[in-house]
């Protein structure tokens, strides 16, 4: 029987803040703690049952008894808050990373992911039995490290899923063939498991694998009955699995969501348990909805909470204050994750920042700040410093935003438009005095304590014969997108390939012409290629090694691989070919006032970036 305070759980996320040891450290004490207070319970990211079964380098391990001090010590801190705490439990197989060096790879057959990775061993009843006792060992230490319950994984493509799954599992004894046969071994080590503790269980399911031949819904009712009869306390029900359909592994806003909240629903329906639902639960209305309509037992709720860790506290009531939204674009988590960086966020700078209790420390001497630009970084540090306690003055001369207001209007990204009106919700409720003007020397010398500049960058022109006029991202403006034009962009980076995105749904023949070969350069991988799949499906023309000479009106005449080339019947250009820091009010102040610079105004980059360098600045003033 699962006895947590509430419904609601946070779902297991990698956060790569390990020591490379496996060890608990400071830096997950502080981020899960800091999410415990009004949780129900917390699944931790996956616990390697082997060092040779990491997914990350930095993974923490339940591989050892020397774990189960660091273990016990976050589950305290955790269990101080009123908060439970749940152990999940996997073998990646095929999955274990493939860069790391000493992994093993074992799976049902001797077939490598088809998106990459180890070819594997084919498990005998010599290695199940190996991991019968991982799995065995690894939910003893569970219980000796004072966790609440056990979650196994069953799903996502891992070793269990690669028995269940006929996309995978084309064995010939006992443990290959028909459903029951693929049940098998899963089942053997679920009830290995049950027989070591007496924690209670939770399984972690896909309800859909979402690949051709993959395991379905009705598959997982008849498995998830099994689960039942085998004592299961709960079902967890995701989707996708991270080898052939990682956008619903990851639930990336590519993907539409609800789609897991259906399967869950249509589980619960079938299967007499209780059931978790999950899957880009990022509003107040999701929840409102899943308890409403979909009557659900409990809520996983990963990626909101590293977006907001009081976002349940502010659901509840308990907590005051905007609810900053997670956008499902895996940037910051995902992204941070497998640069090495650990867990970050696009809109939550403190997440990487968890040595720092509270950088949010109240000023000791109050003083008065104008934020020049109303961008994402402008926004970000006029709220930081009002709430420390200073007096800011906010400038923008045109719509809050600055380049993010064209995030959303690319396909697949309108969770990206979530954003600007949180920002402008902490602005009114901080009461940052906003003026909509653009400012000038005369406006700020002598009237505050210091001047920060958030005027962001503009796009860089290449010097082309004949380009006059042209278009940047405000082509994707309602009013100014064209549709069954001939249009060539001249760029194929980030910028680029998102107008693309968006010019092709209008019918438009698109050209990305790009010097260099690597087209989305900066994308999030997994935008990247379903951004550039769905170009190549509109038969977008992709010019490489592309430089061109002259631009006539609607021809375009350029040399690639030392031959020219011509581009007839262009109806219109646009130019995305990088861009550069804009901040000519510095220039004008300098010498005459404290100045900062903050975002792409110091340096180019991306959103989070630019938020990152804004909330540093605010909180060190």
């Amino acid at each position: 029987m699962l006895k947590f305070r509430n419904e609601f759980i946070m779902a297991p996320i990698k956060t790569g803040y390990n020591d490379g040891m496996g060890n608990v450290t400071p830096r997950h004490l502080l981020f899960y703690t800091k999410r415990a207070e009004y949780l129900g319970a917390i699944i931790l990211e996956p616990l390697y049952l082997d060092k040779r079964l990491r997914e990350i380098p930095t993974q923490i391990g339940i591989d050892s008894d020397e774990k189960i001090a660091g273990l016990t010590k976050l589950n305290e801190a955790i269990h101080e808050k009123g908060c439970s705490v749940i152990a999940h439990l996997n073998h990646p197989g095929r999955m274990a990373n493939p860069k790391i060096p000493g992994n093993i790879y074992w799976s049902s057959v001797a077939k490598a992911c088809e998106n990459g990775g180890k070819t594997p061993i084919a498990i005998d009843q010599e290695k199940m039995a190996i991991v019968r006792e991982q799995f065995v060992a690894a939910a003893r230490r569970a219980e000796q490290a004072k966790f609440d319950a056990i979650e196994l994984q069953f799903g996502h493509g891992y070793l269990l899923a690669q028995f269940l799954s006929p996309a995978v599992n084309t064995r010939t004894d006992e443990y290959g063939g028909s459903f029951s046969n693929r049940m098998k071994f899963p089942l053997e080590i679920l009830s290995a498991v049950k027989d070591a503790t007496s924690l209670p269980i939770i399984a972690r399911i896909s309800g859909d694998e979402m690949i051709l031949n993959g395991l379905s819904i009705t598959d997982m009712i008849a498995f998830s009955k099994k689960l039942k009869e085998a004592s299961v306390e709960a079902i967890h029900v995701s989707a996708g699995t991270i080898c052939t359909s990682p956008p619903w592994f990851f639930q990336h806003m590519f993907v539409p969501k609800g789609k897991t909240w259906a399967l869950a629903s249509e589980l619960k329906q079938n299967v007499a348990l209780p059931i978790i639902f999950v899957g880009q639960v990022n509003t107040t209305m999701d929840i409102d909805f899943l308890l409403r309509d979909k009557k659900a037992d409990f809520i996983a709720i990963g990626r909101a909470l590293v977006a907001d860790p009081d976002f349940i506290g502010k659901y509840l009531g308990k907590v005051k204050g905007t609810i900053m939204p997670c956008l499902a674009c895996v940037e910051g988590c995902l992204g941070g994750v497998k640069k090495g960086k650990g867990l970050q966020c696009l809109v939550n700078p403190t997440v990487d920042k968890n040595n720092l209790e509270d950088p949010l420390t109240p000023v000791i001497k109050k003083k008065k700040y104008a934020v020049i630009g109303g961008g994402v970084a402008g926004m970000e540090a006029a709220c930081i410093l009002k709430e420390r306690g200073h007096d800011v003055d906010l400038f923008e001369k045109n719509t809050l935003g600055g380049q993010f207001r064209y995030a959303h209007l690319t396909p697949k990204k309108k969770s990206m438009e979530k954003l600007i009106p949180a920002f402008i919700e902490r602005l009114t409720t901080d009461q940052v005095s906003i003026i909509h003007k653009e400012a000038n020397a005369n406006d700020l010398l002598g009237k505050y304590d210091a001047a920060i500049i958030a005027t962001g960058s503009r796009p860089k022109i290449p010097d082309i014969k004949g380009l006059e006029k042209y278009y940047w991202s405000e082509i994707m403006e309602e009013d100014k997108l064209p549709s069954g034009k001939k249009i060539m962009i001249i760029g194929g980076g980030l910028i680029g390939v998102d107008i693309a995105t968006a010019l092709i749904q209008k019918g438009n023949q698109v050209i990305l012409v790009k010097r260099s070969t690597d087209f989305g350069t900066h994308m999030e991988m997994i935008a990247k290629n379903l951004s550039l799949k769905m170009l190549k499906e509109k038969n977008t023309v992709f010019s490489d090694h592309t430089f061109i000479q002259e631009i006539n009106s609607s021809t375009v005449r350029a040399i690639r691989e030392e031959k020219e080339i011509v581009f007839e019947g262009i109806d219109a250009y646009v130019v995305s070919v990088g861009m550069e820091s804009y901040r000519p009010l510095a220039k004008e102040l300098e010498g005459k006032m404290p100045v900062h610079i903050i975002g792409d105004a110091r340096e180019v980059g991306d959103a989070q970036a630019a938020i990152r360098s804004a909330f540093e600045l605010a909180c060190s003033l």
